[in-house]
C-alpha cells in the first residue's frame, strides 16, 4: 500500500488502487470466493487467516495510507490518521500474531508509522509535526514491561525513537552500524 502512495501521480488513481486491496482483503473472509491471482494476497489467505486474522481487520490498514492521498502536502490531521490506520492497526495485528496485546501497543504503532513518515515526506513542516507526534507517542510507550514474544516490535519502538529524534533536516541511515548494534544489544538484553 505504501508504493501505491509513493507512486500515485493522481490520487483518485491511487485511492482506487487502495479501495482494490482493502476489498480484496476483505474478500479473504468469504470462503466461497476464489483469493484473487495476487501473490500477498494468496500468502496472507494462506499464512495469516489460519492464525486468526480475518480478511477485513487486515484491510483496516487501507485507512492509514488511504489519508496520504487526501492533500499534496498532508495536514496534521492526515498525518495522525495515517499515524493511527497504518501503524496502530498493523501493531495491534502483529501483537495478536504474537500472543499478547499490551495495552500501549496501538500507540507504539502509531509512533512507529509516524517517525517512519516523518523521514518520507517533502515538506519540512510536515516532516516535523510528524516526527513530532512520533515523539510524543512513543515517549508513552513502555516496551520494557512487554513480554519477550513482542522483542520484533519493541526493537521497532526502539528504533523509531531514534528515528523521531533526528533533526528535520537528517535522514535515517536505515543500515548504519550503530543502528544494527543497537538493535543486536536489544536483541540480547530487551533494553
Amino acid at each position: 500500500m505504501g508504493a501505491i502512495v509513493a507512486a500515485a501521480r493522481e490520487p483518485a488513481i491511487g485511492a482506487m488502487r487502495l479501495i482494490w486491496w482493502r476489498d480484496a482483503l476483505i474478500r479473504l473472509d468469504e470462503p466461497d470466493i476464489p483469493v484473487a491471482a495476487e501473490p500477498l494476497l494468496a500468502a496472507a489467505a494462506q499464512e495469516l487467516l489460519p492464525a486468526g486474522l480475518s480478511g477485513g481487520s487486515i484491510s483496516a490498514i487501507e485507512e492509514g495510507w488511504a489519508a496520504l492521498l487526501e492533500e499534496e502536502v498532508p495536514g496534521e490531521a492526515q498525518v495522525i490518521a495515517h499515524g493511527e490506520g497504518r501503524g496502530g492497526t498493523l501493531f495491534a495485528l502483529s501483537a495478536a500474531l504474537l500472543g499478547t496485546v499490551p495495552e500501549d501497543v496501538g500507540r507504539a504503532g502509531e509512533g512507529w508509522a509516524l517517525a517512519d513518515l516523518g523521514h518520507r515526506l517533502r515538506d519540512p513542516q510536515a516532516r516535523r509535526f510528524a516526527r513530532a507526534a512520533a515523539a510524543e507517542r512513543l515517549g508513552e510507550v513502555a516496551i520494557g514491561s512487554w513480554p519477550a514474544a513482542l522483542r520484533p516490535l519493541g526493537l521497532l519502538v526502539l528504533l523509531a525513537r531514534t528515528d523521531a529524534a533526528m533533526p528535520t533536516e537528517r535522514q535515517r541511515r536505515q543500515g548504519s552500524p550503530k543502528r544494527m548494534l543497537r538493535a543486536l544489544a536489544y536483541r540480547l538484553t530487551g533494553r
